[in-house]
């Protein structure tokens, strides 16, 4: 069920968690795209309702929202508000598919290092998509 705008629910935000909280926010709301809870040219909540809902300052938002716009995940349009674009979803899975084969390059590099064979390798990694799906 889609989300309502006026109350995204991102779940906790929270300074004791890992990362800023305006990172918290991003990626609260890459994962509501993504899990298809918020569609294209779905409306956001305001910077101020958003700050009110989730207890954090207006400013926290607005770095948020900038940059999900950056990387083209939302629009704004002056005297509109604040919207899904229409290919956020695919901009978000793009980022996330870059961010995954960096850290498997990373996990590789490391491997090579530990001196495991391609066989080897491959196995672990087999273990490992079998032990999290």
């Amino acid at each position: 069920m889609p989300s309502d705008a006026k109350h995204l629910l991102l779940g906790p935000v929270s300074a004791a968690a890992g990362g800023p909280l305006y990172q918290q926010l991003v990626d609260g709301v890459k994962r509501e795209i993504t899990e298809g809870r918020l569609l294209p040219g779905a409306p956001l909540p305001s910077f101020r309702q958003l700050a009110e809902d989730m207890l954090v300052s207006v400013i926290t938002v607005k770095r948020a929202y900038d940059e999900l716009e950056r990387e083209g995940i939302i629009f704004r349009r002056q005297g509109l508000g604040t919207f899904v674009a229409e290919r956020g979803a695919v901009r978000n899975r793009e980022a996330r598919l870059a961010a995954a084969r960096d850290l498997l390059r990373a996990g590789f590099r490391e491997a090579a290092m530990a001196g495991l064979k391609p066989e080897e390798l491959s196995a672990l990694a087999q273990q490992i998509l079998k032990d999290n799906p």
